[in-house]
């Protein structure tokens, strides 16, 4: 073969591989570079309402839980996982009613300590009243907040005007009452039994009179009520006293005790003749 057609057999095959490298370089799609991942925005996690929360509703552990949130759509009044626990919430009442799932913010719930914490807590139309107790008349710290309790007036009364002796009482004043703090504790979480000095009360602006008056006639003590406190068919409009005769005779005074036993009584007979009318009495058989 010759110089020339070896160099146009050289040239040939450039020129061939060359038109394929092109074609296929035009008929193949775009090459796109990969690009780098976004990293995923970061968030925070709020506390929220766990279930919809009524105004003048205690706060339980149940009723708040964390709930991851993004971090540019976090507002400053709510609560971050990093600046406060669920336990910090224990014990406060809902001042405004909350969605499930709605942020906890420091405007919806008001804490014991704060101001307007009892306002929160009275049911609208009542009052709060606070009364001194015993260990024997608060029932020795078995009271807690959010029971039912009556309340009992104990006084001394004279027989009679001017009489030395004098008769010892004791009333139901007022039943079915809520006890809404003791010693100012109104954390109804804590089980510690703490002997109380006071209990504060819901009551009736009526009934917050009553109990003003009562305290300046005797001694008031605590009677606690079972959770299922209108058994028996009792209603908060039902009253009750005793007297000391009433828990011991030993209180009447000498020569008033019961008449002996005589067995029973005879069985009187009317008799009515014309005009006349003559009662006898025939002894009753013991049998």
């Amino acid at each position: 073969m010759s110089f020339r057609r070896l160099l146009f057999v050289l040239i040939a095959l450039i020129v061939s591989a060359t038109s394929v490298f092109l074609g296929r370089a035009w008929l193949s799609p775009p090459r796109v570079e990969a690009e780098a991942p976004q990293a995923a925005p970061q968030q925070s996690r709020v506390l929220v309402a766990q279930g919809d929360l009524a105004a003048g509703q205690f706060i339980r552990p149940e009723n708040l839980r964390w709930q991851p949130w993004p971090a540019d759509g976090i507002a400053q009044s709510y609560t971050l996982e990093s600046k406060a626990k669920i336990e910090d919430f224990i014990g406060a009442v809902v001042r405004i009613g909350v969605n499930d799932g709605e942020p906890i913010t420091e405007g919806r719930l008001v804490r014991p300590g704060d101001r307007g914490f009892m306002a929160a807590v009275l049911t609208p139309g009542y009052r709060a009243v606070t009364v001194t107790v015993t260990v024997s008349s608060g029932l020795a710290g078995f009271v807690f907040p959010g029971d039912r309790v009556d309340l009992l007036l104990t006084m001394a009364l004279n027989e009679e005007a001017g009489a030395k002796r004098q008769r010892h009482a004791s009333e139901t004043l007022l039943t079915d009452l809520r006890v809404l703090a003791v010693d100012q504790r109104a954390d109804d979480q804590s089980k510690e039994v703490v002997v109380a000095k006071t209990a504060t009360l819901e009551v009736t602006p009526k009934q917050a009179e009553t109990i003003a008056v009562a305290t300046e006639l005797g001694n008031l003590s605590l009677s606690l009520r079972s959770l299922g406190h209108n058994e028996g068919g009792e209603t908060s409009h039902m009253y009750s006293h005793t007297w000391d005769t009433d828990a011991t005779r030993l209180s009447a005074p000498p020569g008033s005790g019961p008449p002996p036993n005589t067995g029973p009584a005879p069985i009187k007979v009317s008799v009515v003749r014309g005009t006349q009318m003559k009662e006898l009495e025939f002894p009753r058989s013991s049998q």
